[in-house]
């Protein structure tokens, strides 16, 4: 027994300071800071997207100076844009980086530890929608911003323009035409949205569906990118397999202790909705999107109906395939949706119950993020059908050469970008 108990003991000893060399490999102190993200997205009528944007970027290291920031990476959504233009005079010149899905922007300053530089752009992007994705007669925009593996983000905000819209994610809100999504973002970390268009609402092609493997995205598996991937991959298949065994050590203890770990289940709420077509105050329109009336604010909702789907009416079964968070166009009524709200909720057992009855002790409930493929994970671009080797656009992201406030007047400057975006 006590053999055991060291080699155990010697096991776990050896885990940690595997551990801790690894976190020294990711322990690097942040070269930057993005203090502002702006990204304003419009829709053309042959389905391409402008997108602008507006970046504060922040510089925190410059190695006594030696080292100053003069260019940065930007991932954009795939290599089949349009156009990309700068937007301000500051950016002496723009590249696309095929090796890792980026723009390179060039400064004609060079930047010091304590500045900031302040910078706008405008690509015209293509192979951003899937046709019939979620649901037959209509077009799904899935967007991934380019993240940035070393730098936190303090505000990122995305606007995508209002017209025509018939559903989209959570999380965001309506404001001036646009639909609004604000977050912050630490070193590595993603945000994602989908919206979606009946497919009448513009020229969209099916060949530009992002689910063609040929069509969308840089399927290219070379270059820089991918021999780091391949040099990092052992590393986290080492993690994977360590947090494994550590799990395992967990439930041992938690077992004997009578702690153990408390199971869930997914729960999804679905809302029928039915919206006044026109506002039941002063009669506005209503305009596509809207909650409340924009002009004397009285709520447009018509009514609300849980669908249950233990109780589900015939003429609602449809719903019930709606399985991710959002508000979905439903039936062949245009002013009624359907609103899905999923949680996770923990389930009572009987063996739980006698442990928490058994002790005075109590813990807190966390919650924990489940894994996603790669096509919804890796890239913000049209690389569904990738299997997981694509080096579109979007990770690479920070200063070149290295592996709901308005801090900065950003609306003054969104507005030149919609006027300049028009202009086009």
């Amino acid at each position: 027994m006590k053999s055991s108990i060291r080699r155990i003991s010697a096991l776990l000893l050896c885990l940690l300071m595997a551990m801790a060399s690894a976190s020294l490999v990711f322990a690097a102190t942040p070269t930057d800071e993005i203090i502002n993200y702006v990204i304003v997205a419009d829709v053309n009528d042959d389905g391409t997207v402008n997108l602008g944007y507006h970046i504060d970027w922040k510089v925190l290291v410059d190695n006594n100076g030696t080292w100053p920031l003069e260019d940065v990476n930007v991932g954009i959504p795939n290599n089949r844009y349009i156009s990309y233009d700068a937007l301000t005079d500051n950016i002496k010149s723009m590249s696309y980086d095929s090796s890792n899905g980026c723009l390179n922007i060039k400064f004609y300053d060079k930047y010091y530890a304590g500045d900031i530089v302040s910078f706008e752009f405008m690509v015209v992007q293509d192979y951003m929608y899937e046709m019939n994705a979620l649901e037959e007669g209509y077009t799904l925009y899935y967007f991934v911003p380019g993240w940035f593996d070393e730098i936190a983000v303090d505000n990122l905000v995305i606007y995508w323009k209002s017209d025509n819209l018939s559903s989209w994610s959570g999380g965001g809100y309506i404001e001036d035409g646009f639909n609004v999504w604000k977050t912050s973002l630490k070193p590595g970390e993603r945000f994602e949205l989908k919206v979606s268009y009946p497919n009448d609402a513009y020229m969209f092609d099916e060949s530009k569906s992002y689910n063609d493997p040929y069509g969308g995205g840089n399927n290219n598996g070379g270059g820089d990118g991918f021999d780091i991937f391949m040099g990092f991959f052992g590393l986290f298949f080492f993690l994977a397999i360590f947090g494994t065994i550590i799990s395992a050590f967990r439930k041992i203890y938690e077992k004997a202790s009578g702690f153990a770990a408390e199971e869930t289940k997914t729960k999804v709420t679905r809302t029928k909705i039915e919206y006044y077509p026109n506002c039941p105050g002063c009669g506005a329109q209503r305009k596509e999107g809207q909650t409340s009336c924009e002009y004397c604010g009285r709520s447009l909702v018509k009514s609300e109906e849980i669908i249950e789907e233990e109780k589900v009416k015939d003429e609602d079964k449809a719903a019930l395939k709606y399985k991710k968070n959002g508000e979905y166009h439903y039936g062949s009524d245009p002013n009624t949706y359907v609103r899905v709200n999923v949680i996770h909720v923990p389930v009572s057992s009987s063996s739980s119950s006698r442990s928490h009855s058994s002790s005075s002790s109590s813990r807190p409930r966390g919650g924990g993020g489940g894994g996603s493929s790669c096509a919804h994970s890796s890239c913000a671009c049209a690389c569904a059908s990738c299997a997981c080797a694509c080096a579109c656009a979007c990770a690479g992201g920070g200063r070149a050469g290295c592996s709901t406030k308005d801090f900065y007047n950003t609306r003054l400057k969104l507005k030149q970008l919609e006027m300049k975006a028009k202009k086009k």
